[in-house]
C-alpha cells in the first residue's frame, strides 16, 4: 500500500499547484474512518481507497479527484456523512464523494434490476461531472486486481461479467485504452481463465519458436521512414489475450490465421507528418484493400485520432501499422484523463462534450424501466464505428450494421418518427439498408407516418430503439386506454349506474393512479378487473353486486366451464390471486370438494404430483384416511390481509318443508344475507320434508354461517348445517 508521503509526492510531481494540506487531511480522515475494516483478502480496508487515489494519480488527475478517491468509500461504509464531508473539504469534493459512493442496496429489487438501476444512477452522476466516472473505474479496476480474493464464484463471475458488459466499455467511451485493456484482461480471467492461458501458451509459444520478428520489422520500418526524411519514433505492442480470442470469436477463424497479433505504431511531431508516412509506407508495401482508416480528419467519438492500415510489410508478412503524433498518442492512452494532464480545453463540469454521454441521457430519459435502459445502452457503448454524412457535410457517427433508420434518429428523434424512406449516395434504398465508411445519407419524410414495430428487428443503436419502442408503448397505451374504458362503460351500466370519467376520481388514491386513463388502461391490460373497480366506487353495494354478477355469469357457462370449488375457470387462473400463503408461485391450487374449505378455516396442504395442491380443512374426514407421517403435507393459511380474494363455494345439509313457498323462502334469505346459490341438488324427498345439498358462493367462514343462522331462523326450513363430508 502506498504510503501518506509517496502519494504527496507523486501529486506533486505534476501538479505543482497541489494542496498537500487537503491531500493530508483526506488521507488522514479516510484512514480513522475506516478503523479496522478488513478486506476479503485480510488487508486492511483502507488500502482500497489509497490504491484506487495511486491508481488516479498515475493518470495525473487533479487534487480534488484524488481527494475523492480517497474517500469514495466513506459515506456507504463509515459512519461518515456527506454533510461531514461537506464541512471538512468544501462543496466540490463533496458532490464528487456523493456522485462516486456506492449505491446503496435495493433490498426490493433482483439483482439483474440492481444492476440496470446502479448504472442509471451512475450515468446520472458522471453526466455532472465525468470525474464521478473517472474515480468508479479507478475504484473497479483496483476491485478486479483483487478479485480472486472473493470465495464465491457466482460472486467473481458477476463483477467480471459487470466489468466486461459495462466498465470496460464506458473506459473506452472516454479513450483510456489502457484502463480498459487491464479491465478486460482481468475480467477475461475470470469468465474463461482456460480460453485466455491458451492464448498466452500460443503467443509464447511464437516467440520462442522464433515466430516474432517485431525487433526487425520495426528496425526495417524506422529505416524506411528516415529514408524518406522524416523523424519517426517506431514501436510495437502484442495485443492483449482477450483482443486475439475476440477477434478469432467474431471473425470465425483459427489462432493460426491471425495475421495482425502485433501492432507497430509510428510517432511522428505534426499531423502533415503523418500523412506524409503514410505515404512512404504505401509507397514501400503493398497495402490491404479495406483496410486504411482515416480517424485523424473523422476522430471516434472518444476524440480518438490516428491513421490505421494494413500493409504486406517487411519479411513479406501482414502486418498493421498505426501512425499518429504524440500528443494524439497520450490521449489514445489516457483518454478523458489526458485533457487534464495537458490543460486542454476540459473543466470539471464539462462531461456534457462528450456527445455519446448525450445519447445515453437521452435514453434515460425516455426509458421504460432500469433494465431497458441497461439494453439499450450496452447497445450503445458496443461495436465499431461506421462514419456516414448528410447531404450537407456533417458527420454522423454509427456502430458497424447501422441502418438509415438508425441515421434517422442519429439526426433527431423527430426525423427518425417521421422517416419514410432514403437515399444512399443519391439512390433510393431500403430503411433497412446496412450503411458502410463515406456512405452519404438523405431521409425522405412524412409527417402523416409513424415508427413502424417491425424497425426493432433491425436497428442496432439503443436511441433508435428506444425511440421506436416509445412510440410502439404510447400506442399500445391509447389502445388498452380505450378497452378499459369500454370495460368500465359496460359494467357501470350493467350494476345500474350512470358511467362517467369522474366517477373514478374518487378512486383515484386508491388505485395510486394520476387520472382516469390510468384505470382504465389498467383495465385494459387485464390487472384490474370491472369488479374490483365498483368495490372501490359503491363499496356499500360490493357484495351484492360481486355475488350476484358472478352467479349470473356462473349459470350462463356450460357444466364443464363453470367455476368449481377448485376456483378455476377450464384450467386457466381465477380471477382473483389465490388467498393462501405458504405457496409455491406457479402452483395450481384446488379446494377439496369434500369439505369445501372457506377463509377462516384451519387448513393444510397436500402435494398432488403433477396436478398442484389440494387444500383441506385440518380435520376434514378424507385427512383420517391418510396415514399420519407423509413428506407431501404443506403448512398454509389464509391471506386474510388480501383485498378481494373472490368468492368460495360453501355447502349446506338442508330439511325444508314440503309446502308452497318453502324453496322461495330458501332462496330469497340467502339472497337477502348476500349468498349466491351456485348449486342445489335434492338427496330426499318425503310426503313432508325436502333434504338438500345447496352449494352457495360466499366471502368466508364467517358469511356462510351467517347465512345458515338465517336459514335456522326462517319457519319453512327444519334444520340447516354445514356439510362435512
Amino acid at each position: 500500500m502506498i504510503r501518506q508521503f509517496e502519494l504527496v509526492e507523486r501529486v506533486a510531481d505534476y501538479d505543482s499547484q497541489v494542496d498537500e494540506d487537503l491531500l493530508n487531511r483526506a488521507y488522514v480522515f479516510s484512514m480513522k474512518a475506516h478503523g479496522t475494516q478488513l478486506r476479503a483478502s485480510g488487508d486492511p480496508y483502507f488500502s482500497h481507497p489509497v490504491e484506487v487515489a495511486a491508481i488516479l494519480a498515475d493518470y495525473r488527475l487533479d487534487c480534488a479527484t484524488i481527494v475523492t478517491a480517497l474517500l469514495h468509500d466513506t459515506v456507504e461504509d463509515t459512519l461518515a456523512t456527506v454533510e461531514e464531508i461537506k464541512q471538512t473539504f468544501g462543496d466540490d469534493i463533496s458532490q464528487l464523494v456523493d456522485g462516486v459512493t456506492k449505491l446503496a442496496k435495493l433490498e426490493l429489487q433482483p439483482e439483474a434490476n440492481q444492476q440496470a438501476e446502479n448504472f442509471r444512477k451512475l450515468v446520472l452522476a458522471m453526466s455532472n461531472d465525468i470525474r464521478v466516472l473517472l474515480v468508479k473505474l479507478a475504484d473497479r479496476l483496483h476491485n478486479m486486481r483483487t478479485l480472486h480474493h472473493l470465495r464465491s464464484p457466482e460472486k467473481r463471475l458477476r463483477i467480471a461479467t459487470e466489468t466486461m458488459e459495462i466498465y470496460a466499455p464506458l473506459a473506452e467511451r472516454l479513450g483510456m485504452q489502457r484502463l480498459k485493456q487491464e479491465l478486460e484482461d482481468l475480467a477475461f480471467a475470470e469468465q474463461n481463465l482456460d480460453a485466455r492461458e491458451s492464448m498466452l501458451r500460443r503467443l509464447e509459444f511464437l516467440h520462442d519458436e522464433g515466430e516474432d520478428p517485431q525487433g526487425r520489422i520495426t528496425a526495417e520500418l524506422e529505416q524506411t521512414c528516415e529514408a524518406a526524411g522524416i523523424p519517426v519514433e517506431v514501436s510495437s505492442r502484442v495485443k492483449t489475450p482477450y483482443s486475439i480470442w475476440h477477434k478469432m470469436q467474431r471473425n470465425h477463424i483459427a489462432f493460426e490465421q491471425l495475421s495482425d497479433t502485433v501492432a507497430f505504431r509510428l510517432i511522428v511531431d505534426t499531423v502533415a507528418d503523418c500523412y506524409q508516412v503514410l505515404g512512404v509506407v504505401h509507397g514501400s508495401y503493398k497495402m490491404v484493400p479495406g483496410r486504411f482508416k482515416d480517424y485523424i480528419s473523422t476522430p471516434k467519438a472518444n476524440n480518438y485520432q490516428s491513421l490505421h492500415t494494413t500493409v504486406i510489410g517487411p519479411e513479406n508478412r501482414r502486418i498493421e501499422i498505426q501512425i499518429r503524433t504524440s500528443m494524439m498518442h497520450r490521449i489514445a492512452d489516457l483518454g478523458v484523463a489526458a485533457h487534464w494532464q495537458y490543460k486542454q480545453d476540459i473543466g470539471p463540469g464539462d462531461g456534457s462534450q462528450f456527445r455519446w454521454l448525450q445519447g445515453l441521457l437521452e435514453i434515460l430519459e425516455h426509458a421504460h424501466n432500469p433494465e431497458e435502459f441497461l439494453e439499450h445502452t450496452k447497445l450503445e457503448m458496443y461495436s465499431d464505428q461506421v462514419f456516414c454524412f448528410t447531404p450537407r457535410g456533417a458527420v454522423i457517427v454509427l456502430p458497424r450494421g447501422g441502418t438509415a433508420v438508425d441515421f434517422a434518429y442519429a439526426l433527431h428523434t423527430d426525423i427518425g418518427n417521421t422517416c419514410v424512406g432514403c437515399k444512399v449516395n443519391g439512390a433510393v434504398a431500403p430503411l433497412r439498408t446496412w450503411l458502410k465508411n463515406g456512405d452519404q445519407v438523405e431521409i425522405l419524410r412524412s409527417t402523416k407516418t409513424a415508427p413502424e414495430p417491425a424497425w426493432e428487428s433491425f436497428v442496432v443503436t439503443g436511441k433508435a430503439r428506444a425511440a421506436i419502442r416509445r412510440f410502439v408503448r404510447a400506442e399500445q397505451r391509447e389502445e388498452y386506454r380505450k378497452l378499459g374504458r369500454a370495460i368500465a362503460a359496460k359494467a357501470f351500466r350493467e350494476s345500474g349506474h350512470e358511467f362517467s370519467d369522474r366517477a373514478l376520481d374518487n378512486v383515484l388514491l386508491i388505485f395510486d393512479a394520476a387520472r382516469a386513463d390510468d384505470i382504465y388502461i389498467e383495465l385494459g391490460q387485464g390487472h384490474l378487473t370491472s369488479r374490483q373497480l365498483l368495490a372501490k366506487i359503491f363499496p356499500g353495494e360490493r357484495r351484492w353486486r360481486a355475488a350476484s354478477a358472478f352467479g349470473a355469469i356462473n349459470r350462463m357457462l356450460p357444466a364443464r366451464l363453470r367455476r368449481g370449488a377448485g376456483g378455476t375457470v377450464n384450467g386457466a387462473e381465477a380471477e382473483h390471486a389465490i388467498p393462501i400463503r405458504g405457496l409455491t408461485p406457479g402452483l395450481a391450487v384446488h379446494y377439496g370438494e369434500c369439505c369445501h374449505p372457506l377463509p377462516g378455516d384451519r387448513i393444510v396442504g397436500i402435494v398432488n404430483p403433477g396436478k398442484g395442491v389440494d387444500i383441506h380443512v385440518i380435520d376434514c374426514a378424507r385427512l383420517a384416511e391418510l396415514p399420519e407421517e407423509r413428506d407431501d403435507w404443506i403448512d398454509v393459511r389464509w391471506d386474510l390481509d388480501l383485498e378481494d380474494p373472490g368468492l368460495f363455494v360453501g355447502r349446506i345439509d338442508t330439511v325444508v318443508s314440503n309446502q308452497p313457498g318453502s324453496l322461495s323462502s330458501l332462496s330469497s334469505v340467502i339472497a337477502k344475507n348476500m349468498g349466491n346459490i351456485s348449486n342445489l341438488k335434492v338427496v330426499d324427498r318425503s310426503a313432508d320434508f325436502f333434504e338438500m345439498q345447496v352449494d352457495v358462493e360466499v366471502a368466508d367462514l364467517k358469511h356462510l354461517t351467517n347465512i345458515i343462522a338465517a336459514l335456522r331462523a326462517t319457519p319453512d326450513i327444519s334444520s340447516a348445517e354445514r356439510q362435512r363430508e
